[in-house]
């Protein structure tokens, strides 16, 4: 029952309340049947919003792009074992050859190509740090391609609280997120 589902919402007991409520970075349509109706009443009854990041704004995206490169001069050839390396580079080039085969009737029909697609996940993937081209490849599944151009539930989620004519905001700076991964070794990532 929907009722009894965990709703990853939490109520800090103030007047007005506030509600604290857990995402995840995953296409909406995958969970929002599972959001039970109290997360999204209070989402609804909300005046004010703060996300984790602001992903409307140009400037997160922007940074959250710049943050993901090697410095200046390097490329994932210079970092990555060279078997690695070749290993990345040949699926890679799988994955652009199939992803015509994966991509969806209505994706194509909203003017979706397989290469704008795969240049916009994977383009310039070779001046990335090792993690977020770890993270990029995890992201290139046919699955993941299937629900492309179907925001995560953050953006759906931020979009719709600008729909509403809601005060939004971050509890994040892009630094903040971007650091951490950054400061992962190679045996880590």
């Amino acid at each position: 029952q929907q009722s009894e589902l965990n709703s990853f919402l939490w109520t800090i007991k103030r007047d007005p309340p506030s509600y604290f409520f857990g995402t995840i970075h995953v296409p909406y349509t995958r969970v929002w049947d599972f959001i039970p109706e109290n997360s999204k009443k209070a989402f609804q009854q909300s005046h004010i919003v703060y996300f984790e990041l602001d992903l409307t704004d140009p400037y997160t995206m922007s940074a959250l792009t710049s943050c993901q490169l090697l410095p200046q001069g390097e490329n994932l050839q210079d970092v990555l074992p060279r078997d690695i390396y070749h290993r990345l580079k040949r699926h890679l080039e799988y994955v652009k050859l199939m992803m015509p085969s994966w991509m969806t009737p209505d994706q194509r029909g909203k003017g979706l190509y397989a290469d704008y697609l795969f240049n916009a996940i994977a383009g310039n993937w070779e001046r990335k740090r090792p993690v977020w081209v770890m993270l990029m490849v995890n992201s290139l599944t046919e699955v993941d391609i299937k629900s492309r151009g179907v925001p995560v539930l953050d953006l759906y989620l931020a979009q719709e609280a600008e729909r509403l004519r809601k005060q939004t905001g971050a509890v994040e700076k892009v630094e903040e997120q971007c650091h951490p991964l950054n400061g992962l070794n190679f045996s880590q990532v």
